[in-house]
């Protein structure tokens, strides 16, 4: 039998959902079996797979030990050296600057140096995180950016801003901004683009379409020229909806790809640089509902400094 008590960082979750978390060996259809016969009890009780967490909660759960392992990354040692480019950090949040070339999360290739792991590692080195004392959450990032992409990600410290984050983000009331370098000059100088965005997970390859189709989502890109020299053109970019490789293959669809990229632009022209020559530089906050623990974020405004690969049009 294992006790266990809810800790803040563990509160406001779904039950089951907590379970998944922190016990991974334990399967779904089994952890659902078990609260059926109360082998799963919360506060003394009979507990059910839906009832919200609080802080205090006692659980109860009369399970074979070899079900309740725990996370992985709760029992690996941060071996990670942080090497990561701070914005903005405060009790709840942490903008870092990501370079191109770094993950922002693990893959079939790559399981350790990423940004994710970076962030986990310099928390853990500032004494604000210790996966093993962590039942279910680990600090966690609320955008993410493509590999070869740089720029600004932001990170929650704790369960609620994570939840709080992910809110201000589904409500758009994060607008985000990125400098492209393209080629050509789109016209007109300013605009938006509408389309529908349809992805090809063999290929890690999305399309974009003029009608709507099965499985294609809608993609709304705004964006304005700041200078050109005809050849190319540096534009600002606001993400109105946020898919994956959105920026790249809409100005692809247009016949203005985006320089450097190997994926959705030509590939003979594309040699002169290692990416894509893009950079979330921009996040600004405007929140509609000041009452949140993040309300402090209001009309504040970070940028990145990894713009580099723009000189000559900055």
């Amino acid at each position: 039998m294992r006790e266990l008590t809810i800790g803040a960082n563990d509160a406001g979750q779904r039950l089951d959902k907590f379970l998944q978390k922190a016990f991974p060996a334990l399967p779904v259809s089994l952890m659902h079996k078990y609260l059926r016969r109360k082998r799963i009890k919360r506060n003394g009780a009979r507990a059910e797979g839906g009832d919200r967490l609080v802080e205090g909660d006692r659980l109860a759960l009369y399970v074979s030990d070899e079900l309740l392992e725990g996370r992985q990354e709760a029992k690996a040692p941060l071996i990670v050296k942080p090497d990561i480019a701070v914005v903005y950090e405060d009790d709840n949040l942490l903008i870092v600057d990501k370079p191109a070339g770094l993950l922002c999360h693990s893959d079939d290739r790559e399981s350790v140096h990423t940004l994710i792991a970076q962030i986990q590692a310099y928390l853990y080195a500032k004494g604000e995180y210790d996966p093993t004392r962590e039942q279910s959450f680990a600090p966690a990032l609320c955008n993410r950016l493509d590999r070869n992409t740089a720029g600004l990600c932001l990170a929650a410290k704790n369960a609620a801003a994570l939840r709080e984050l992910n809110e201000i983000i589904r409500r758009r009331q994060l607008r985000k901004f990125y400098l492209a370098l393209v080629e050509g000059c789109p016209r007109p100088a300013e605009g938006r683009l509408r389309g529908y965005l349809l992805r090809d997970r063999e290929r890690a390859q999305v399309s974009i379409l003029k009608s709507p189709a099965p499985g294609a989502r809608s993609i709304e890109t705004r964006y304005r020229v700041l200078r050109s020299d005809g050849a190319r053109s540096l534009v600002e970019v606001e993400l109105i909806t946020g898919r994956t490789h959105q920026i790249r293959a809409h100005f692809a669809s247009i016949g203005h790809p985006l320089c450097g990229d190997g994926k959705y632009g030509r590939a003979g022209r594309n040699r002169q640089q290692p990416h894509q020559a893009l950079c979330a530089y921009k996040v600004a906050f405007a929140l509609e509902d000041t009452q949140g623990i993040l309300s402090y974020l209001d009309n504040t405004q970070y940028f990145s400094t990894q713009t580099a690969v723009f000189d000559g049009f900055s």
